[in-house]
């Protein structure tokens, strides 16, 4: 176990960045989800830009890789295009 006190706090740091990436990444899974079901197409254009942004700014702190933060945005605006 750490004894140190830099490594505690990097210990309780770590869980809360844990936490906080954890809930970002599962509220922009549920939006995707929640996307992806819409079949209003007024609607979903609004959407596609929130959810376009939370896809980004979970690219950018390298939460998930920007590639996929990409396709995802790739299929999901070919999604809203079809409605």
């Amino acid at each position: 176990m750490a004894n140190h006190k830099s490594a505690l706090k990097r210990i309780r740091s770590n869980e809360t960045k844990r936490l906080r990436n954890k809930y970002q990444h599962k509220t922009t899974r549920n939006a995707v989800r929640d996307l992806r079901a819409s079949t209003d197409k007024k609607e979903a254009e609004g959407m596609l830009v929130k959810v376009t942004s939370m896809l980004d700014k979970l690219a950018k702190n390298n939460i998930i890789h920007k590639n996929k933060a990409a396709n995802l945005k790739s299929k999901l605006t070919k999604h809203v295009a079809a409605l």
